[in-house]
């Protein structure tokens, strides 16, 4: 934890560096074209997200750049709790990420598409040690706070330029309204478990962010019972939530549990969502 607090200092400091330019092309995850196959949309949704990485359906495999295999795993119907607590990576597929500005499907208990996470794909798809992680990190800021809040964020699978991409297309937009949304942010890497678990959260990865807390909510904080949340008072707005998901990043504040203020690189179950409903 010694290199997150680092991290951290170097972040504040403005020591890190920033987006190298140039170094990947921007992909608008809403608008890229879907090919046309018979193939399983988990499989064409994988292998979109992350060049380099395939899927052998036969095989019933997960092959990675560096040839690392990992089993793809299947649905066999089990609760998501469950799943929350051990997903193989066709579980995470299992509930359909909702692309509409609608947080209706969040008040089914459990329905949280994005919380399940296979740990063992993550660690292979990112990183298996802090070290490492903390050696990918650059800089990236929003343009149009005064302050320019800074989040650490990982250039592999470029996704510090997703997100650099994503808050250029935010400050385009010159709505003042948005600003707040970057004042008492709650960070963004940081090499721990997730509250209440053993597993590694999406942020130990440098793919997470935390915008405005405050305005943001957390499940959690409200004191509210697992599987039994309840309502959620959503003060982000839907030009914010879309834009970041067009480069890539779900929102916490679709989740049953909800996590109002939390973004993570995702890409690859928007492109699932897209190519179910074509």
């Amino acid at each position: 934890m010694l290199r997150s607090r680092l991290v951290h200092l170097a972040l504040a400091l403005g020591l890190l560096p920033a987006v190298p330019l140039g170094a990947c092309e921007l992909s608008d995850f809403m608008a890229m074209p879907l090919p046309a196959s018979e193939r399983p949309a988990v499989a064409l949704a994988l292998e979109l997200a992350y060049p380099g990485l395939r899927v052998d359906e036969m095989a019933g495999k997960v092959i990675l750049a560096d040839g690392d295999r990992l089993p793809l795993g299947r649905d066999t119907g089990r609760t998501p709790r469950d799943i929350l607590a051990d997903a193989s990576i066709a579980e995470q597929f299992v509930q359909v990420y909702p692309l509409a500005f609608d947080l209706s499907a969040r008040e089914t208990p459990w329905f949280d598409p994005g919380r399940f996470r296979n740990d063992a794909f993550f660690r292979a798809l990112w990183f298996n040690d802090e070290a490492s992680a903390a050696r990918s990190l650059v800089s990236v800021r929003y343009p149009r706070k005064r302050a320019q809040p800074r989040f650490a964020m990982t250039t592999k699978h470029c996704v510090a330029h997703q997100l650099d991409g994503a808050f250029a297309a935010l400050a385009e937009q010159n709505d003042p309204a948005l600003e707040k949304f970057f004042t008492k942010v709650g960070g963004s890497f940081n090499w721990r478990v997730i509250a209440g678990t053993q597993r590694l959260s999406s942020h130990s990865f440098g793919i997470a962010l935390d915008l405005n807390t405050e305005l943001g909510g957390y499940w959690r904080w409200e004191g509210a019972r697992e599987g039994s949340v309840g309502s959620y008072d959503n003060r982000y707005p839907k030009n914010l939530v879309s834009t970041l998901e067009r480069f890539g990043f779900i929102w916490g504040g679709k989740w049953h549990h909800y996590d109002g203020m939390h973004f993570e690189y995702r890409p690859e179950l928007i492109l699932h969502a897209r190519l179910l409903a074509q």
